[in-house]
């Protein structure tokens, strides 16, 4: 049976992972907790896949927004920080992330995605997946998608602003 987790307290996370100067360092719910910041972590199957390079760079594109909204994006995939560093290093043209304004993080033994109910464990990856956690560590949002569903940025700050004012919103103007 499957447990609902929105709502509830986040499953707590550190990972390593590739940081926008490209250096490696860790990433953390408590962290993110702890200065007050909105998480938003988002999971995709693959470095090089098809559909995860132009939502993830949509979203590096649009970070400034993201920090105005005092939140932290963190992307994550079973795949190691080298590969990572690999992919980001890959210019845009050429299928890769070129740059990213965010970390990039490493779930390589698989607890993150699993306590996120993410992992597909036949194969070892992710399912594309979106959660916005308050400051205060509550699973505010959750959305699971298949494999050839790409993001939407404009929704994700949606989402995140409607959390934010605390009501029943459909549609939240830029603040």
């Amino acid at each position: 049976m499957i447990e609902r987790i929105i709502g509830k307290e986040a499953p707590k996370f550190t990972m390593i992972a590739v940081l926008p100067d490209k250096s490696f360092g860790t990433v953390s719910l408590e962290e993110n907790m702890n200065n007050g910041k909105w998480t938003v972590l988002f999971f995709y199957p693959l470095d090089f896949a098809t559909i995860c390079p132009s939502e993830i760079t949509a979203l590096s594109d649009r970070y400034e927004e993201f920090e105005k909204l005092n939140a932290q994006l963190i992307g994550a995939s079973t795949d190691t920080v080298y590969t990572h560093l690999a992919w980001i290093n890959t210019k845009r043209k050429d299928r890769g992330l070129e740059q990213l304004n965010f970390p990039l993080a490493s779930d390589r033994n698989q607890l993150v995605s699993r306590r996120y109910g993410v992992l597909i464990t036949e194969e070892g990856i992710t399912l594309r997946a979106l959660f916005i956690i308050s400051p205060e560590g509550i699973l505010k949002y959750e959305a699971v998608f298949c494999d050839d569903i790409g993001r939407d940025v404009d929704e994700t700050l949606r989402v995140l602003r409607a959390l934010q004012i605390g009501g029943l919103t459909v549609n939240c103007e830029k603040q």
